[in-house]
């Protein structure tokens, strides 16, 4: 696969966010590994306006970028899944409304039936809460820490487990590939939905 396929997938990922209504404004982001690159959305920039050649692509062991445009504030969080996970070949990031309010409650997803088993065994894990020498430092960075380290003492592998919620913030999820990433997210916000009407139906 060359530069200018992935560059077009990434692209395609980002906008489906949008058109699958998991972000609003600027509140989210997908990207994919390249050989030793990220390739992401750029900070600041929404999906509407949004072109190919915005992108940008970040070395994943350092950090630099090329370009006249920042990479997503999230990007720190990106490049620790990519550098710990060698198997995850695309990350997003949404503030979906129901998987995001999850996320803030800190409550893990449990798994209430057959439509969330079909996917994923057992509840969705949410992170323990950062401290506050964690929010303060290198935010972006730490959130891509807890999230590994959730993923290890849970004793979870990346790709049977390729969703997480991140306490007081929101969900990320990832997959093998871009494409994969982006589909998780919609199947979690559903399963987030779906649960929360479950539990307000029958709190038992």
């Amino acid at each position: 696969m060359n530069e200018s396929t992935i560059i077009e997938r990434v692209f395609n990922e980002n906008i489906n966010l949008k058109k699958f209504k998991l972000v609003i404004h600027n509140f989210g982001n997908t990207s994919a590994r390249f050989n030793d690159k990220c390739i992401i959305k750029p900070s600041g920039i929404s999906f509407e306006s949004l072109k190919k050649n915005q992108l940008v692509k970040v070395n994943i062991s350092n950090g630099q970028h090329t370009g006249n445009l920042n990479p997503s504030t999230d990007t720190a969080t990106h490049l620790k899944i990519y550098q710990s996970y060698s198997n995850v070949g695309g990350v997003a990031h949404t503030h979906s409304l129901y998987a995001t309010s999850w996320a803030q409650a800190a409550k893990p997803i449990p798994c209430l039936g057959t439509t969330h088993a079909d996917y994923w065994k057992g509840s969705i894990p949410v992170t323990r809460p950062m401290t506050e020498e964690e929010i303060n430092g290198d935010y972006e960075l730490e959130t891509g820490n807890v999230i590994v380290e959730s993923l290890n003492n849970l004793g979870l592998e990346p790709l049977h487990c390729p969703v997480i919620l991140v306490a007081n913030h929101g969900p990320f999820t990832w997959g093998a590939t871009v494409e994969d990433a982006v589909k998780h997210a919609e199947l979690l916000e559903y399963i987030a939905k779906l649960a929360w009407l479950t539990l307000t139906v029958n709190p038992d």
